[in-house]
């Protein structure tokens, strides 16, 4: 390599280019540079790790299997295990918004590998150079090694965090629905008054919904841990040894203690992002609960003197540059937002699914990029959720007890003694009269015993 002005000389398919000295990468990854300046973003280094986790193991087993010198392999996986570590992260240069397929990506972790990884020899003593498609790529290519890369960050990230993070929010729920069981409350349909509910009846509905979204995301671990390394360009497994692709899975379970698999089909795993598809519409739907449950305590913590306020929420910040002693509910808008933009992100990766063509789906960078930021958001905002706002709601009794008692439709419970018709006029007597139903009931002098039991809101829940 020889430097000029800070720049050294490089050259490929397409002639010369010039590289800055001390980066590891090459030309490959240069070009992406210089054509790809569009939005400043990488690919996150959940994804960076699982390439160095895939370079690491193809070299393994290549040494193994006879394909690479002991000291070549060693310095590709010693190099490939410093860029799992992150140690090399600044290397990867290319945007997210790049050439089809990731090729760009898959040369930046190449060359970045195969130069630290020379360097490595020459500290040894060993002259010879590492090329980054000889040796780093080898029984490789772009469509197999990006894909698996994606599962595998993915279920790394959804094992070690997402799932974690739903599970600690279902279980937050659950603690208040015990704590709240014993306060009654109105009940609301249509945003009007209905019967009577336990506010932990509320809370338990939360926890149940969350602990339904938590298991719809487990599913899909499942179709994460096929990844289809040996398949090549197309699915066919060109030159590939037919021993790398089950010895190179059993390396990858080695190093990220998952069961990961073959494909049932390689063929249909090169032509699609199905796991990824099947995850993203998971982490919608939970999206979408989240709206509701975090919109519900909007509205119950809304006030405090002109809402609902049947509970309270830890205050976390100040809540207005103009009103004074304002606090809003800033938690719950937080994670609202980060919802809507999953909901958005849903939708980017259903289009860029159905734009695969044959063979491929050369639209992998935006959906690995959009998937893994879609965990990493959620695995961020659930824990805010949990430790700033649930865990420290608490529930106003009183409040709830004048909403309930003043609630017309406690007149429901009327309706198998006395008759819909009835009922209905006497709900609708006290409401155009701003009465409760037992005013109205005393002074038709139809308030027995019997009734008043009917109206215990205890026997209504």
């Amino acid at each position: 390599m020889s430097s000029f002005n800070q720049f050294r000389e490089e050259y490929d398919a397409l002639g010369k280019i010039m590289v800055p000295t001390e980066a590891y990468y090459g030309s490959q990854t240069q070009r992406a540079v210089e054509n790809f300046q569009i939005s400043g973003i990488r690919l996150p280094r959940t994804f960076i790790k699982a390439q160095g986790i895939i370079k690491a193991s193809a070299a393994s087993v290549h040494r193994e299997l006879g394909k690479l010198s002991n000291d070549m392999g060693q310095a590709i996986i010693t190099a490939a295990e410093e860029v799992i570590a992150g140690k090399w992260d600044e290397q990867f240069v290319v945007d997210v918004y790049q050439a089809g397929a990731g090729t760009s990506q898959n040369m930046n972790a190449n060359e970045v590998i195969a130069n630290r990884a020379t360097q490595l020899l020459h500290n040894s003593t060993n002259p010879q150079r590492v090329h980054p498609n000889d040796h780093v790529n080898m029984s490789q290519s772009t469509n197999d090694t990006f894909h698996s890369a994606l599962n595998i960050a993915a279920a790394e990230n959804l094992k070690q965090q997402l799932l974690p993070a739903i599970s600690q929010l279902n279980q937050s729920l659950e603690r208040k629905s015990e704590e709240f069981m014993p306060i009654l409350k109105a009940g609301r349909t249509h945003l009007h008054d209905a019967v009577p509910i336990r506010l932990g009846n509320e809370f338990s509905g939360y926890a149940g919904t969350i602990k339904e979204a938590y298991k719809q995301i487990e599913m899909t671990l499942d179709s994460l841990f096929e990844i289809g390394l040996g398949g090549g360009a197309v699915g066919t497994l060109i030159n590939t040894d037919p021993n790398y692709p089950p010895k190179i899975i059993q390396e990858i379970r080695k190093r990220t203690n998952l069961p990961f698999r073959e494909p049932a089909n390689m063929f249909a795993f090169m032509q699609n992002t199905s796991a990824a598809i099947r995850l993203i519409q998971s982490l919608k739907e939970l999206a979408v609960h989240l709206i509701k449950i975090t919109s519900d305590l909007r509205l119950l913590s809304s006030g405090p003197r002109t809402g609902l306020a049947e509970i309270t929420l830890p205050s976390v910040q100040p809540g207005s540059t103009i009103m004074p002693g304002k606090v809003n509910p800033a938690i719950l808008e937080m994670t609202h937002m980060v919802c809507c933009q999953i909901i958005g992100y849903e939708a980017a990766i259903a289009t860029a699914g159905i734009s695969g063509q044959l063979e491929i789906n050369v639209m992998m960078p935006v959906i690995a990029y959009t998937l893994l930021q879609s965990i990493e958001l959620m695995s961020n905002a659930i824990p805010t959720l949990v430790t700033k706002c649930i865990n420290g709601i608490q529930a106003k009794e009183e409040v709830c007890r004048g909403f309930m008692e003043n609630s017309l439709s406690l007149v429901t419970a009327l309706s198998p003694k006395m008759g819909y018709d009835l009922a209905s006029q006497i709900g609708k007597q006290a409401d155009e009269e701003n009465k409760t139903i037992k005013q109205i009931l005393k002074e038709k002098g139809l308030l027995t015993e019997e009734i008043e039991q009917l109206l215990d809101p205890e026997g209504m829940v």
